[in-house]
């Protein structure tokens, strides 16, 4: 049988290298983030093997997305880690609301919905993924190895068998029945497996930095605009995570502009910022997220899987990109634990994973589009007096969108 391999250096020829070892799994997950962790969780506990590889050293990367929604906080109560989970430090955020100079207005109340978990759990990811992975090492057939920098496919008559990373000295292969790409919207399975992407172009890129929080500071998940610009403000109990929201290909003018009149810019939308945007005193301090929405035509191929934002990168609205991640991962464990233990994976199987997930995804990033082309882009707009559009007022629509940032539709349940 002739194994075959593609390289990100050059898909068209085929790579040798000397590798050190091949370990055998039942299934491989590229990527340590939410969908990957819990995915590998969930198909541990069934008794399939899997072993989770993760290119960095651990799981602390800042300004990851930290938001656990009531959806993610259910399916933690299904695996009996909510309780474990609400143990570690976090906040949570019951409204989210948005101030503008013509009014205020609450965008979800999250309070009022019915679930033993009626708010957003704001939580840095690094612990939330470590308490995932303490959990999984409790099954002998789990394995993760971090530091392993996954470079290439391998492939046996045209059905993906494994990968081979880099990493701990050299070269290694890890074959498997099936491997799951859950490694972010960056993802080098995406772009190893030649995926067709359908992309957006949102009207927008985001400066992430982080400011102190005084006691007497509103609480909770809010957003000001005003003069042209939009400052999220998220609430961290001792700290303030900002977005400061920039038109799309905006950053270079705002950094050649120079740091104070960023600050000034920032306290014309938040006076009360006016006594700490001292803080921010290097670029360094200062994230630069470049804004995109897409998802893909297929998420899968014989033998491979992407879940999470390998399939479908989210947009930051609302915050759901992991929520959707670890609902994918969910449904994957539902649907595939049973052919991954009988040895009897087919193409269908994978098939069924993009089904059921493939109308929730395309349903909030219709959504996300929504809020940047209605709210975000005309906020945004220069000499541009902004009202919030007349139908975010209408009662009928009062809860419609703490429902949907909470939950989505077809909500995922472990099985």
């Amino acid at each position: 049988m002739t194994i075959n391999t593609t390289s990100t250096q050059n898909q068209e020829t085929t790579k040798t290298h000397e590798v050190i070892d091949v370990q055998q799994t039942d299934c491989c997950i590229v990527g340590g983030g939410p969908a990957g962790a819990v995915l590998a969780l969930l198909l541990a506990r069934l008794g399939i093997g899997v072993m989770l590889l993760e290119a960095h050293k651990d799981f602390d990367r800042d300004f990851r997305g930290d938001t656990l929604h009531s959806s993610t906080m259910e399916i933690m109560e299904q695996l009996g880690l909510a309780d474990r989970l609400l143990q570690l430090p976090h906040s949570k955020i019951r409204q989210m609301s948005i101030i503008t100079p013509s009014g205020s207005l609450t965008l979800a109340d999250f309070s009022r919905l019915k679930t033993p978990y009626p708010y957003i759990t704001i939580m840095p990811q690094v612990r939330f993924l470590e308490l995932i992975v303490e959990e999984a090492k409790r099954y002998p057939n789990f394995v993760l190895v971090l530091g392993a920098n996954v470079q290439e496919l391998v492939e046996e008559d045209g059905e993906i068998r494994g990968v081979r990373y880099r990493g701990h000295g050299g070269w290694h292969e890890v074959r498997s029945r099936l491997t799951v790409g859950a490694d972010g919207r960056h993802s080098k399975m995406r772009q190893l497996a030649g995926f067709e992407v359908i992309s957006t172009s949102p009207p927008m890129d985001v400066l992430w930095f982080r400011l102190p929080r005084h006691p007497e500071d509103l609480e909770g998940l809010m957003g000001r605009i005003g003069s042209g610009k939009i400052v999220a403000m998220l609430d961290r109990s001792d700290t303030w995570q900002v977005a400061y929201v920039i038109p799309k290909g905006g950053y270079q003018q705002i950094r050649a502009a120079g740091l104070e009149a960023l600050r000034e810019a920032i306290v014309e939308v938040v006076p009360e910022f006016s006594d700490r945007v001292q803080h921010l005193h290097d670029w360094s301090q200062i994230a630069f997220l470049s804004v995109e929405s897409s998802r893909l035509k297929r998420w899968y191929r014989p033998g491979l899987l992407l879940i999470g934002d390998a399939a479908h990168v989210m947009s930051p609205v609302g915050g759901v990109g992991i929520n959707y991640a670890i609902q994918d991962a969910v449904v994957a464990a539902n649907v595939l634990s049973k052919p991954l233990r009988t040895e009897q994976l087919k193409l269908s199987d994978l098939a069924a994973v993009q089904r059921r997930r493939e109308l929730p995804t395309r349903t909030i990033q219709a959504f996300q589009s929504f809020a940047q082309k209605q709210i975000i882009a005309p906020a945004i707009e220069p000499n541009r007096q902004f009202k919030l559009p007349a139908i975010l007022r209408l009662p009928i629509l009062r809860d419609l969108p703490a429902r949907l940032i909470a939950f989505g539709i077809l909500p995922a349940h472990v099985n």
